[in-house]
């Protein structure tokens, strides 16, 4: 029996319809119902989220939800014209953000290593780099995470990162680098067929 074989045919340890949700039958949306977004899923889901592993529990994700016509607009004068429609149109758009002042919080976070958030204040560079891969890391955690609270997300990068630093982050420093709209999916949330995939063969060495 291959290894491949083995995968197919294992048990999950969530039940079926809790993997349809998260991942199989999850789209990248961008057709959206009128159903409102409340502030209380976004908190559910970052409850989900908030629980994945970052490097020394760093947690350097930071999230700024965009909701009011306003703050859209703004928001939709930052993005590449492709995206433009797709942030006026989602119930909710989330700017995600890496926070290179992610230290400060060490000593609540991660106090089994005492005095890192002393180590890491003059390291700028350092913590500019921790911050953005585990800001990453983290935004697939919330992508997750929204769509077993029932939400589906549309992520995107395709946009003006350092001018929406500039509108809406002022002197925090945080750094943003993914805008996430957020909502309920209409039908499958997507006019086109979903994409092949690579099977774990193709990417996947064993030594």
């Amino acid at each position: 029996m291959t290894a491949t074989t083995v995968l197919q045919t294992a048990p999950l340890a969530i039940d079926e319809e809790a993997a349809d949700r998260i991942f199989r039958t999850a789209r990248t949306t961008s057709l959206w119902t009128d159903a409102d977004v409340s502030d209380t899923q976004l908190e559910a889901a970052w409850d989900l989220a908030k629980m994945g592993p970052t490097q020394m529990n760093t947690l350097p994700l930071r999230v700024l939800a965009v909701r009011s016509p306003e703050a859209k607009d703004r928001l939709v004068a930052h993005m590449a014209d492709g995206n433009k429609s797709k942030v006026s149109a989602a119930p909710v758009s989330l700017v995600l953000a890496a926070d290179p002042a992610f230290h400060e919080h060490l000593d609540v976070l991660f106090p089994v290593y005492p005095g890192i958030k002393d180590q890491l204040a003059p390291a700028a560079e350092t913590r500019e780099q921790m911050a953005r891969n585990n800001a990453f890391l983290q935004a697939g955690y919330l992508v997750v995470a929204l769509r077993a609270v029932g939400l589906a997300a549309g992520p995107m990068n395709g946009m003006d990162a350092e001018g929406i630093d500039r509108e809406f982050f002022g002197d925090s420093g945080w750094k943003s680098f993914l805008v996430v709209n957020v909502g309920v999916a209409d039908g499958e949330g997507s006019p086109y067929p979903r994409g092949p995939r690579l099977s774990f063969d193709q990417v996947a060495q064993t030594l």
